[in-house]
């Protein structure tokens, strides 16, 4: 192992993690897509050891399946697994809402705003609103200072940009982005009712029809490239 990683092996495996979990909630890795850990290694100048913790974890949180004797492939979620992952999402987000309704700090309220005005700036880049997207809603549940309610929304929204490159219909990020401002308004007004309704509807909209995408595999070093130049990796 080399100096370097054996001395801040931790920094750069999860590096590692977030470099493959950016590239996938991006949908620069699309579902289905095979993970190699020599490619990856390489490319991003580490180990197999670390890219395989990295892999490892990503499991653990729905994004990446390891088939024994196949290598690893970021995860292709079936329709039924979809629906069943935004009803989770539904109840779960309702508490969050109910959580913070006419609770929402000055702070937290710059925060949210700041965020919305980041999601209207990419508004026509379609992955990274998505993304941009599902942020909005792991920032409101880490709002709610409740550990058990953040891992979990946390790990749905994660596994839900899957769902959204495989099942989502065309995203309009305009649409999102005023549901965004309204739930926030409702929030601030202590209106949960409407908010809750709001948030229901706001993740009921992805399960409306199903788009299957063309399944293409890009070379795994280029869509890397960015990414971990972004983590200081090689």
């Amino acid at each position: 192992m080399a100096k370097n990683e054996s001395e801040g092996g931790g920094g750069r495996a999860q590096a590692v993690h977030r470099v493959l979990k950016r590239a996938i909630l991006d949908q620069a890795l699309s579902p289905g897509s095979k993970l190699p850990e020599d490619s990856i290694g390489e490319r991003l100048g580490v180990s197999r050891t670390l890219v395989r913790e990295a892999l490892v974890r990503l499991s653990q949180e729905g994004l990446v399946e390891l088939r024994p004797n196949r290598g690893a492939m970021v995860a292709r979620p079936t329709l039924e697994e979809a629906r069943n992952l935004f009803l989770t999402r539904m109840a779960l987000e309702r508490l969050v809402v109910e959580t913070l309704s006419g609770k929402l700090t000055p702070d937290q309220i710059d925060a949210l705003s700041t965020h919305i005005s980041a999601e209207e700036a990419a508004k026509k880049e379609q992955a990274p609103s998505i993304r941009l997207a599902g942020e909005f809603h792991t920032l409101l549940a880490q709002m709610t200072n409740n550990t058990s309610l953040i891992r979990y929304v946390n790990e749905l929204v994660a596994r839900s940009s899957l769902i959204l490159a495989l099942y989502g219909r065309p995203h309009s990020s305009e649409c999102a982005v005023s549901e965004h401002r309204e739930l926030l308004d409702n929030l601030i007004a202590g209106k949960t009712d409407e908010a809750t309704a709001l948030m229901a509807h706001h993740l009921e909209s992805v399960t409306t029809r199903a788009l299957l995408p063309a399944d293409g595999d890009r070379n795994i070093k280029e869509v890397l490239s960015a990414y971990a130049a972004a983590e200081g990796l090689a």
